[in-house]
């Protein structure tokens, strides 16, 4: 690698090194303070009463989504894509899944918030590729359901306007990105987030896109190291000898 990879970091003294990093841990540190801003401008988002009665399976029958609160009073939900027609969920999907851990989702729930994942796929389906993959979280079908298309994770002009990441299709092709032809409909990745008050549910938070990436943590690991994630859009070019896509499937 060393030999193919001549983009790599200047040798220098040790001194040297940690003047430089200190001078990124000042900007790491604004980086720190800027993400706790925003995150509390998250927190003050005003929230959406859910009136639609939404319907979902699980293994153990049929849920609705105050059922799927657990009894707690926040609710994270991982929009995964999974086509009716599909056998299996998607690879980029699957990525994520196979970082949450029954730890991870143990700790969230101490603090009083459930995290499970809703596809499209009817459910056995789902609870066969779950078994395949060995995870143990909760996932449920929303299949028959408006569930995915109001939440802009299934795209259909004949169901509603297409919006994906809060822009609609005309607005990315205004940004010179080519929007997927994949007829009848398009299933796309999110993540949702809602608060129970009582026995009313209200929607607070959804995120798509890249934003997904915050939780899991592979990316953010590989982002401390020299090669970063070794993917084409990345600076500097040249450092690392197998530069894959950005898709985030981590097949390779």
């Amino acid at each position: 690698m060393m030999e193919s990879t001549p983009n790599l970091p200047r040798v220098v003294s040790r001194d040297e090194w940690l003047a430089a990093r200190v001078e990124l841990l000042a900007r790491e540190k604004e980086l720190t303070r800027l993400r706790d801003r925003l995150s509390a401008d998250r927190r003050r988002l005003p929230m959406v009463k859910v009136e639609k009665e939404y319907v979902f399976e699980g293994p153990e029958g049929k849920a609705t989504l105050l059922d799927l609160f657990g009894g707690r009073s926040q609710l994270i939900v991982g929009h995964f894509m999974f086509d009716p027609d599909w056998e299996d969920g998607c690879p980029s999907c699957s990525a994520g899944a196979d970082e949450m851990s029954p730890g991870h989702i143990q700790h969230v729930a101490r603090r009083d918030t459930t995290f499970l994942y809703v596809s499209r796929a009817p459910i056995h389906k789902i609870e066969a590729y779950k078994a395949r993959k060995g995870w143990t979280f909760s996932w449920y079908s929303s299949y028959g359901s408006d569930f995915n298309y109001d939440f802009d994770v299934t795209l259909d002009e004949r169901v509603k306007p297409i919006v994906y990441n809060f822009r609609t299709k005309a607005e990315y092709e205004r940004m010179g990105e080519t929007w997927p032809d994949e007829p009848p409909s398009l299933e796309r990745p999110g993540r949702s987030a809602f608060l129970r008050v009582g026995d009313d549910v209200f929607h607070t938070y959804s995120v798509y896109a890249r934003g997904l990436e915050s939780i899991g943590g592979s990316y953010y690991m590989l982002d401390e190291t020299a090669l970063g994630r070794q993917e084409e859009w990345e600076e500097p070019k040249g450092r690392s000898g197998a530069v894959r896509t950005a898709t985030p499937d981590f097949a390779s």
